[in-house]
């Protein structure tokens, strides 16, 4: 909302030398951010009103170039040259005397120019930098109204006014006008204040204007309309109506829709204006039927919902209610070339969050639905009216004719009950009783009670105001939020991180050590990347629980796997030229399953135990996983060698770092799941209980999510893992250790991991440490099998080892082995 200061002070009794710099700290104090302060173009030297007296038209040119006599309070006139042609003899205008300098250090001076000697300049809008038209020149009156001739024009076009813009939130719609913003003001300054919108409207006699049905009272239960005629269709808008649109950002169009975008920002009442002559029939207020179809004004045909409000006649759709009136009943020329003389004036209320409704679904956000949506005073529809017929009138020669409808359906607002302590027992600060009531008084709210128990019912401009809550805000926010203390709380003595929170800052720590970078993601989730996956329709992983109010009808479900945020972060780091990335993250998922859908309890009272219990009984479990992704090079290339790509061992080995940081060891062997590719998918094993997989993502997988071949992850189950054991030091021995290498033919269908079982278990109590060191296959090895070489070392704590020792750990490990069919790799084989 753009707030000009020279509007505001009409209604606010602003004291004397209250700078731009105090009105900001004032509506930051009432909670108003201000979010820029908009100061007029600087212009410096002889800037005056003048009054064309005479037009010569100069021919010869390739352009229309008049030579104007000016009247600017010298007593003789000065001659202009000027190339528009919008303003007459008589006509009102703003002159840059020479020695004038417009925005932009555009210097005026005396010259020759199309020979005649142009002695100052005829100013436009844009060449002043109060606006944007640069069509024709900026014409202050007709017919010679207007200020007088050699009176500072500065303050006439608003040089002087900053405007202030302010962001204002969805519950203080009513600050969506000068009418609130002048209220605020008052209070906020302590100084008086008139309500433009307290006027009483006039009792206009005769008939109802037209006939009105509201066929659906819930969405609009007050609808309101008078009819005028006589309207002069080329009157144009004032200058000081035009100035102040512009300045609040909204352009000018023809003097009726200026009229009601003026009393719109006046008193935050939405208004519309019919061609009467064009409304046919009487007018109905009901929703859309199937296939109805409205042109609106933006020349854009609609297709309406069943959902939305309708403003009807009998010829169908006029209006899009509360957001975007008809094409069939514009204010203007029509095409058969007939202006309009005939009004229909119309101001309403609805219901804010069908318009909502309808603004989105048609994605229309007009001034209107902005205003209708946040919730406007029901009481203004009348006094609207008024206040529009009474510029009309005056402007462009209008007259009403007959009575005003007015459809009022309104209930009685209910009252609040309030402690009046309340106020204090919530900020901290003693809120006397008194002032509890003065306070809500300033609000507009009618308050009864003694000093114990108030019944308060709040003002027509506020709907947002509907729970104790809310008045307890508003007592706080009046008597200022400087007032509550800044009270920091002590912290109880505790005993540092949980178990739980130092394994998973060990687990994110470790995956940064090793190279990979964090990549939080929104835990949501659609059903098109659970297809991407690959998961088959019975996986556990596409039950997902459902959003009641998601942010993106695309992602309403809570994620059941981290891969689908890990893998898309991926894809948009290759996109933007990153060719190796290794990305991991961390978080709760959320498995679904059959159940009982959360309640929605009140905010009036603290909900019961059985509703408590439900609500606990809806959340699901929250399991914490980490996932890795990666793909391009793992080893850079350069002049130490050939650098390595990422692979399956690289996830692998991911997911040894988590168990490791975990505090517990993790075995590995042959599974199949989705995404994996079958055969390069592991298994993580802890404690005979899978926890995870590891390896290469399938090609399908990898083609629908736009990743290259050979994309590696890994998603583990952190919660899943047992809770580590208590560390003990290992035993130093002083004795030497005895290094034994020993290399098998194992066959292909046997893991790597479950030989280093066996060999450990062989090894005896003399084992220290295990390394695979070579894998081979090929001639002499057979078909079928593989090579596979491990180092030990041994050691004793007590004596040093001998040959006979040794030999004794060999043949343990043999014969544990030979059981699985696994030979000693001999000299030819």
């Amino acid at each position: 909302m753009r707030v000009p200061v020279g509007w505001l002070a009409e209604y606010v009794d602003v004291p004397a030398g209250t700078t731009v710099e105090d009105l900001d700290t004032a509506f930051v104090r009432l909670g108003l951010e201000v979010e820029e302060v908009h100061r007029p173009a600087e212009v410096t030297g002889p800037l005056v009103v003048g009054q064309v007296l005479g037009i010569e038209e100069l021919t010869g040119f390739k352009k229309p170039i008049r030579y104007c006599q000016v009247d600017v309070g010298e007593g003789t006139p000065r001659g202009i040259v000027c190339g528009a042609t919008n303003f007459a003899v008589d006509d009102t205008v703003v002159v840059a005397l020479p020695g004038a300098v417009l925005p932009g250090g555009f210097a005026i001076a005396a010259r020759t120019t199309y020979d005649h000697v142009s002695d100052g300049m005829i100013c436009s809008a844009r060449e002043l930098g109060i606006g944007e038209d640069h069509a024709g020149i900026l014409v202050l009156g007709t017919g010679g109204e207007g200020p007088e001739p050699g009176a500072d024009a500065a303050p006439v076009v608003g040089l002087d006014d900053v405007v202030i813009e302010l962001s204002v939130t969805p519950d203080r719609g009513y600050c969506l006008a000068m009418r609130g913003i002048a209220r605020e003001m008052g209070t906020g300054l302590a100084v008086g204040w008139r309500d433009p919108g307290a006027a009483t409207p006039p009792a206009w006699s005769g008939e109802p204007a037209w006939e009105v049905t509201v066929a659906d009272a819930d969405r609009c239960d007050r609808f309101s309309m008078v009819a005028l005629e006589g309207l002069d269709p080329t009157a144009p808008s004032p200058w000081w109506m035009r100035r102040r649109l512009a300045q609040s950002g909204i352009r000018t169009i023809s003097l009726a829709v200026d009229v009601t975008n003026y009393v719109m920002l006046e008193l935050g009442q939405p208004m519309h204006a019919f061609d009467r002559d064009a409304v046919s029939g009487p007018i109905v207020v009901r929703r859309a039927r199937e296939g109805e179809r409205l042109t609106t004004l933006d020349g854009a045909t609609r297709v309406l919902d069943a959902d939305d409000l309708l403003i009807t006649d009998d010829t169908g759709p006029i209006g899009l209610a509360a957001v975007m009136g008809g094409a069939s009943t514009e204010i203007g020329r029509s095409t058969d070339g007939r202006a309009t003389t005939a009004v229909l004036l119309e101001a309403a209320h609805w219901e804010a969050t069908g318009v909502a409704r309808t603004a989105r679904r048609h994605r229309l956000p007009s001034e209107a639905a902005r205003r209708f949506e946040r919730g406007v005073d029901p009481e203004m529809t009348l006094a609207a009216l008024a206040r529009a017929a009474e510029l009309l009138a005056e402007y462009g020669g209008a007259r009403v004719v007959g009575a005003a409808v007015d459809v009022d359906t309104r209930a009685p607002r209910p009252a609040i009950g309030l402690d009046a302590d309340r106020p204090a027992r919530v900020a901290g600060v003693p809120y006397a009783p008194a002032r509890v009531v003065e306070l809500l008084g300033a609000v507009g709210c009618a308050v009864e009670g003694d000093g114990g128990r108030l019944s308060v019912t709040p003002p027509s401009w506020r709907p947002d105001l509907t729970d104790p809550a809310d008045l307890v805000e508003e007592v706080v926010r009046l008597a200022g939020y400087d007032d509550v203390p800044s009270v920091l709380p002590t912290a109880p003595p505790g005993r540092g991180l949980t178990e739980t929170q130092r394994r998973r800052r060990a687990v994110g720590r470790a995956l940064a050590e090793a190279g990979y970078v964090e990549a939080p993601s929104y835990p949501f989730v659609g059903a098109p990347a659970l297809d991407a996956l690959g998961l088959a329709d019975d996986d556990p992983r596409r039950s997902v629980l459902l959003v009641r109010n998601p942010l993106s009808e695309e992602e309403p479900g809570m994620r059941t796997t981290l891969l689908p945020g890990l893998l898309a972060t991926l894809a948009r780091n290759l996109a933007r030229g990153q060719r190796d990335v290794a990305l991991f993250e961390h978080g709760s998922v959320f498995p679904g399953g059959v159940r009982e859908p959360a309640p929605l309890p009140g905010v009036d009272r603290r909900p019961d135990d059985e509703t408590l219990a439900a609500l606990l009984g809806a959340v699901p479990e929250q399991p914490w996983h980490v996932a890795v992704a990666l793909t391009g090079a793992r080893e850079p290339r350069g002049w130490w060698g050939p650098g390595r790509p990422a692979g399956w061992a690289d996830a692998v080995q991911a997911a040894r770092l988590v168990a490791a940081a975990a505090g517990v060891e993790l075995f590995v062997r042959p599974g199949e799941r989705a995404p994996w590719h079958p055969g390069r998918c592991a298994e993580l094993v802890v404690d005979d209980r899978v926890v995870g997989h590891a390896g290469e993502l399938h090609p399908r997988v990898c083609a629908a999510l736009d990743l290259p071949a050979r994309t590696s992850v890994t998603e583990l189950d952190v919660d899943a893992l047992p809770a580590a054991a208590v560390p003990v030091g290992p035993p130093i021995s002083t004795f030497p250790p005895v290094f034994l290498d020993l290399a098998f033919v194992v066959p292909d269908d046997v893991t790597a991991s479950h030989v280093e079982s066996l060999v450990r278990g062989g090894a005896g109590e003399l084992f220290e440490s295990v390394r695979l060191f070579d894998v081979y296959s090929g001639p002499p090895v057979p078909a079928g099998a593989r090579s596979l070489a491990y180092s030990l070392v041994l050691r004793a704590p007590d004596r040093t080892l001998t040959a006979a020792d040794v030999a004794h750990v060999r043949e343990g490990i043999l014969a544990v082995v030979g059981m699985q069919g696994i030979t000693l790799r001999s000299g030819d084989a």
